[in-house]
């Protein structure tokens, strides 16, 4: 069942229901090992100024950890030693506020950016933190087998990503059935571009222009197309809604 909640007075009373096309079918704190440190990537924006995305991420971004634990558990927690994964972690805003949050789930981020995963794992010792961990990853071709985990989330993954579709299989493939995915989104090209415009503008002005891999301009999803996005794989739920500037999906593995 695919269904759209509109959140804004403007939008519609009651929510759109859609049937859904069918298609086939804790580690220890430490330094990073091997399994972390495969697979880095040097050629993006986020990688050669990752002080700046971690900024922007750190303090500019929306936090959305609230309206994940309640869309993902409505009880308010999750089941001890549920195992959840972050696409595309960045600095593991996500990761580690869900790390902290509920102590008795295990917490995987995955991203290509040394230097952001290296300011993660930063973060998760500070934290103290040992149901947490990062490692290098393309969310395109994930290294984790079919049925791994029971929670994945992502935040503003989609803005950059060549291939949607295939990372949404991806996302399909590596939950366990009954799991769960909670995405969020921006909703507006201006305001999502901001960051990258800022970082291929610091890239122009100190010359490091090496064929980064990023856009200059963020690709957003209108709601149509987050629908149909999510409907080329057979979920058993789809809700998408949307809340100010970001737009959101909850998906359900049959």
């Amino acid at each position: 069942m695919l269904k759209t909640l509109p959140t804004e007075a403007a939008a519609l009373s009651e929510s759109t229901i859609l049937p859904i096309p069918q298609a086939s079918a804790a580690q220890a704190i430490g330094a990073a090992t091997a399994e972390e440190e495969k697979d880095a990537s040097p050629d993006s924006l986020f990688e050669h100024f990752a002080w700046l995305y971690i900024f922007c991420r750190e303090k500019l971004f929306r936090d959305d950890t609230a309206r994940m634990v309640a869309a993902l558990w409505p009880g308010g927690k999750p089941s001890p030693g549920e195992k959840v994964i972050e696409l595309g972690c960045g600095p593991g805003f996500y990761s580690c506020a869900l790390a902290e949050r509920f102590r008795e789930i295990s917490v995987i981020g995955v991203d290509r950016s040394p230097s952001q995963l290296s300011y993660a794992r930063e973060k998760r010792n500070a934290l103290g933190l040992n149901n947490c961990r990062f490692q290098s990853d393309n969310v395109l071709e994930l290294s984790h087998p079919d049925d791994s985990f029971d929670v994945l989330v992502a935040s503003r993954l989609f803005t950059v990503l060549p291939n949607r579709r295939r990372a949404v299989a991806e996302m399909f493939r590596v939950l366990r059935p009954g799991g769960r995915c909670f995405i969020a989104e921006p909703r507006w090209a201006f305001w999502a571009s901001i960051p990258l415009f800022t970082l291929w503008l610091l890239a122009t002005l100190t010359y490091f222009r090496n064929g980064y891999r990023e856009p200059s301009r963020a690709r957003v999803l209108s709601t149509r197309e987050m629908n149909r996005l999510f409907a080329t794989q057979p979920w058993r739920n789809i809700e998408t809604w949307r809340d100010g500037r970001y737009q959101y999906a909850l998906c359900e593995k049959a």
